[in-house]
C-alpha cells in the first residue's frame, strides 16, 4: 500500500508542480530526462517478461521455484528498482519538477531499504543452503 501511494502522488505531483510553479519546458533538461523514463520503462518490462507468471508487487516465494537468473536478473538481483529509481528521479524532471524529484527520491530510497531488506530476507530463507 505504501508503494501504490508514492507512486501514485509522485504522479499527481508531476503533473501539480511544474503548473502551480509555472515552471516551462527547458529543452535540455526535458528531453534526457524523458528518454530515461523511457529506457526505465523498457527496464521495468524487461523485468516483467523475464519473471513472467511469477512477476507480482508481493513478496512471495514460490516454494521449489528456482531463483530466475536470466534477462537483466543475470546483472542484478533487483533490476526493477532500478527502473523505479531511475523513473522516480527522471520523470519529474521532464518538466523541470525538481522538489518533486527530490523528495520522491528520498521517500523512495527509504522504502526500498526496507522492501530490498524484506525480498532478499525472503529470497535467502527459500532458497537451498
Amino acid at each position: 500500500p505504501v508503494m501504490v501511494v508514492l507512486h501514485t502522488a509522485l504522479l499527481a505531483c508531476c503533473l501539480l508542480e511544474p503548473v502551480l510553479s509555472h515552471r516551462t519546458f527547458l529543452p535540455a533538461l526535458g528531453w534526457p530526462m524523458l528518454a530515461l523514463a523511457v529506457l526505465a520503462q523498457v527496464l521495468r518490462w524487461w523485468c516483467i517478461t523475464t519473471l513472467g507468471p511469477y512477476w507480482n508487487t508481493r513478496v512471495i516465494v514460490v516454494p521449489g521455484a528456482r531463483l530466475v537468473g536470466a534477462g537483466p536478473y543475470r546483472f542484478l538481483r533487483h533490476p526493477n528498482y532500478v527502473a523505479v529509481v531511475v523513473e522516480i528521479a527522471a520523470l519529474p524532471l521532464v518538466h523541470s519538477g525538481w522538489l518533486t524529484a527530490a523528495a520522491f527520491t528520498i521517500a523512495n530510497a527509504a522504502l526500498l531499504t526496507v522492501r530490498v531488506r524484506c525480498e532478499n530476507t525472503a529470497l535467502t530463507q527459500a532458497l537451498p543452503a
